[in-house]
C-alpha cells in the first residue's frame, strides 16, 4: 500500500463527506426533517454515480488505480458507503454467487442494525 493512495483516499473522503453534509442539509430544507431524506438521497445518488463510474471505467476507459481509489473509495466512500455495498452485492450476483449475494445483503443489514442496537444498549446500560 502506497502513501500516495492513502492520501488520495483521505482527500476524496473529505470531499465526499462535505458533499454528503451539503446534500443532507439541502434535502432537509427541501423535504423537511421528519424523515431521513438526506440519507436516502445520498445513498441512491451515490449508488447511481458508482454504477456510472464503474461502468464507464470497465467499458469506455482504463482508469488508473489512483483514479479508482480517489473517486470510488475516497469521494463515494465519504459520500455514502451504501454505493460500495451496492457494488459488492451486484458483483457477487453477476458472478452467479446468488447465495453469497443474498447472504451478504441480508447479513449486512441484520448485523449492522444489530450492531447499532448493541452499541446503544451498552452505552445506556452504563449511563
Amino acid at each position: 500500500m502506497s502513501l500516495n493512495l492513502v492520501l488520495l483516499v483521505a482527500l476524496g473522503g473529505a470531499l465526499g463527506s462535505v458533499a454528503r453534509y451539503l446534500v443532507g442539509v439541502a434535502a432537509g430544507k427541501l423535504f423537511g426533517a421528519d424523515f431521513p431524506w438526506g440519507t436516502v438521497t445520498v445513498n441512491v445518488l451515490g449508488s447511481i454515480i458508482m454504477g456510472l463510474f464503474i461502468g464507464l471505467l470497465s467499458l469506455k476507459f482504463n482508469g488508473s488505480q489512483a483514479l479508482r481509489v480517489f473517486f470510488a473509495v475516497g469521494i463515494l466512500g465519504g459520500f455514502t458507503t451504501l454505493s460500495s455495498f451496492a457494488l459488492d452485492s451486484v458483483t457477487l450476483w453477476e458472478r452467479g454467487a446468488y447465495l453469497s449475494a443474498s447472504g451478504y445483503v441480508i447479513g449486512t443489514l441484520i448485523a449492522s442494525i444489530g450492531g447499532l442496537v448493541a452499541g446503544l444498549w451498552i452505552v445506556r446500560s452504563f449511563a
